[in-house]
C-alpha cells in the first residue's frame, strides 16, 4: 500500500506555493482521501488524467504509470482553505480505533495518543468495510465503523 504521507505533503506544498491544482499518483487510497477532502470543502474538484494534464479521455488510454488524479485547490480571500494536513497513523505506529474511541475523538476528547478534532477539522479513517472503505471520522461514527485513523486536515 502506498503511504499517505506523500499525498499529505504534496497537497500542503501545493497550497503553500499557491498552485491552482496538483497531480498525485492514481491509487485507491489517494482517490479515497481526496474524495473526503472534496466533500469536506477543502478542494474544488478532482479529475482523472495523465502526467501532462487532467483529461479523463487520455486517462483511459494511458498506461498505469502515467495515470494521475488532479485536484483543484480551493482558496478563499486569497488564502488557502486547507491550512494543514498531518498524519496520525505512521508506518511505525499504526493507530486503530473502535467506535467508542472515534466518538471521543469527534466529541473533543483525547483518544489514545491522538488530540481531539477541533472546529472545522476532519480525520480520515480507513475501515475494513468494502462498501465504505475510506470515510471521515464523523461518518464512521454514524455508520458505527471502526478502523485505522490515517490523517487529519484543518
Amino acid at each position: 500500500m502506498p503511504r499517505p504521507h506523500d499525498l499529505c505533503s504534496r497537497i500542503q506544498n501545493a497550497f503553500r506555493a499557491r498552485h491552482q491544482r496538483v497531480a498525485v499518483e492514481h491509487t485507491t487510497q489517494n482517490l479515497g482521501i481526496l474524495t473526503i477532502l472534496l466533500r469536506a470543502g477543502f478542494l474544488t474538484s478532482i479529475t482523472r488524467g495523465t502526467i501532462e494534464a487532467p483529461s479523463p479521455e487520455e486517462f483511459n488510454k494511458a498506461g498505469e504509470s502515467q495515470r494521475r488524479i488532479w485536484a483543484d485547490l480551493k482558496y478563499r480571500n486569497d488564502r488557502p482553505v486547507l491550512e494543514g494536513m498531518r498524519l496520525i497513523s505512521m508506518p511505525s505506529k499504526r493507530i486503530f480505533m473502535e467506535v467508542g474511541e472515534i466518538r471521543r475523538l469527534c466529541s473533543g476528547r483525547r483518544a489514545q495518543t491522538v488530540k481531539p478534532l477541533g472546529m472545522g477539522e476532519i480525520a480520515v479513517v480507513r475501515t475494513n468495510n468494502k462498501e465504505h472503505e475510506w470515510v471521515e471520522a464523523r461518518e464512521a461514527l454514524q455508520l458505527r465503523l471502526d478502523g485505522e485513523v490515517i490523517c487529519r486536515a484543518h
